[in-house]
């Protein structure tokens, strides 16, 4: 066994037990554990690191703890390559839908059990959104975000800050029911599909040509407008207050997508 030492700065100590908050823990470890596997015994997923310094040394999660180490974990996150895109688990079907809403490509299944998300994210570099530690902690999931709010508009909100989504956002480009973009479509093409006093005030529609769904500028598009826009005025706000990432000695951040945790 060899002992090492665990510093876990701001947010990551809600994951710890209440007599391990704001103080350094002091841990047994097995010779072969590396700062992945004690980071998460300690109940912290790898997904919401963003920095390791190992005796004030960047460090990746692949790598063996030695006696005496004294082991800082900073909060943060790494993007896929690409836009972001989501899967989201089964308890967050509302902020699937406000995703989906400000065009961002959310998978959501309230079937999917953890092996299913697990492999949607691995196969196709998306995001994981949960509330389950435990899902999070899966070694084939790189890139996932612990959701701390109940309410789907705070979670957003989490979602929109973490992964700075206003400037990359395209409201009302996506169907809110399957996830598939939408059209632009003649009045004459979905009229029969229309309730007649929709179809005398309105003439600008789009439509899923997956599930048939047609949407136009109603009362109830006006109240998702008016929430998107909260949700992305506080984002950009968010942004706007946000420091850059940073730890003591101007440390880098590890190249996370060349040593996958094991």
């Amino acid at each position: 066994m060899v002992t090492a030492t665990f510093r876990f700065h701001a947010e990551l100590n809600t994951f710890l037990s209440s007599d391990r908050r704001g103080r350094d823990v002091r841990v047994e470890c097995a010779r072969a554990a590396t700062t992945k596997h004690m980071v998460e015994a300690l109940g912290v997923p790898h997904t919401e690191v963003g920095l390791l310094l190992v005796n004030g040394v960047a460090a990746s999660f692949t790598r063996l703890l030695a006696e005496g180490d004294l082991v800082d974990i900073f909060p943060g996150s790494r993007l896929p390559e690409g836009p972001p895109r989501f899967v989201a688990d089964a308890h967050l079907g509302g902020l699937a839908r406000l995703l989906r809403m400000a065009g961002f490509d959310t998978l959501y299944d309230n079937g999917y059990d953890d092996a299913e998300i697990a492999a949607i994210s691995a196969s196709q570099d998306r995001i994981v959104l949960t509330r389950d530690r435990d899902l999070l902690i899966r070694k084939d999931i790189m890139v996932g975000c612990y959701v701390r709010p109940l309410k789907a508009e705070e979670q957003a909100q989490q979602v929109f800050s973490r992964y700075r989504l206003a400037p990359q956002s395209h409201p009302f480009s996506l169907c809110l029911a399957c996830n598939r973009p939408l059209r632009s479509v003649d009045r004459s093409g979905v009229e029969d599909s229309l309730p007649p006093r929709v179809a005398e005030l309105y003439r600008e529609f789009r439509r899923c040509d997956l599930c048939g769904r047609v949407y136009w500028k109603g009362s109830h598009w006006q109240r998702m407008d008016a929430l998107l826009k909260r949700l992305l005025n506080a984002a950009d706000a968010d942004d706007a207050g946000a420091a850059p990432a940073t730890a003591p000695g101007n440390a880098s951040f590890p190249p996370w997508q060349d040593t996958r945790p094991s």
